[in-house]
């Protein structure tokens, strides 16, 4: 299935950053339950891999499995190996991208500037993440989608919640990923499921 696919059924990645593996399926089940369909678990997180193999297994037929802060194509292998089919960068990492798209995954590199943007589609990328988003703001954002081609996904990261996603979303993005304002380490299920209702409150303005 392809991103734009997928954001389509619900244009919110759960960035999952310092999830544990004991933890991390009880998280995926209240994101699953309120319609979020991407789940990307950071390589900083404590043993990601692990994360990434239950949340796979358990979540592999229908929601989009992931992992972010991908930082060499070594890693991409073992998050293949581990089931994971989304590879998402914090930087314009050409490299990653190339392995990514070699393994039939679906590739989200970072980028800030329109060079990097068309670097990187160029490799193949399914969608850009614009990163750090609070650095910029949907002015830049609709800049760049008067010259990127027509349907590229773009999703910008950093700084995103209920708030401000309208005024990103009136610019142009596709999508969200979403980090603290959907989970912080310590936070329980219960608390997950109350960000991800507002944040989903948020988007439906």
């Amino acid at each position: 299935m392809e991103l734009k696919t997928w954001l389509a059924r619900c244009p919110i990645v759960a960035i999952l950053r310092g999830v544990r593996p004991e933890e991390c399926v009880d998280i995926a089940a209240v994101l699953d339950a309120a319609g979020i369909s991407i789940v990307e678990v950071p390589l900083n997180s404590p043993d990601p891999m692990a994360s990434i193999s239950r949340l796979a297994a358990r979540y592999g037929g229908h929601m989009l499995v992931g992992a972010g802060t991908v930082m060499t194509a070594r890693h991409v292998a073992e998050i293949a190996d581990a089931g994971g089919r989304l590879i998402v960068t914090p930087h314009a990492a050409g490299m990653v991208v190339r392995e990514a798209k070699a393994r039939g995954m679906l590739a989200c590199p970072g980028m800030f500037t329109p060079s990097e943007a068309f670097a990187m589609l160029e490799l193949g990328a399914d969608g850009l993440k614009l990163f750090p988003a609070e650095a910029a703001s949907p002015a830049v954002l609709r800049a760049m989608r008067a010259v990127l081609p027509q349907g590229t996904a773009v999703l910008p990261v950093g700084g995103i919640d209920a708030g401000n996603m309208a005024a990103w979303r009136a610019a142009g993005a596709s999508g969200f990923g979403i980090g603290s304002s959907i989970y912080r380490p310590g936070d329980s299920a219960a608390t997950v499921a109350e960000k991800a209702r507002v944040l989903l409150a948020g988007l439906a303005g």
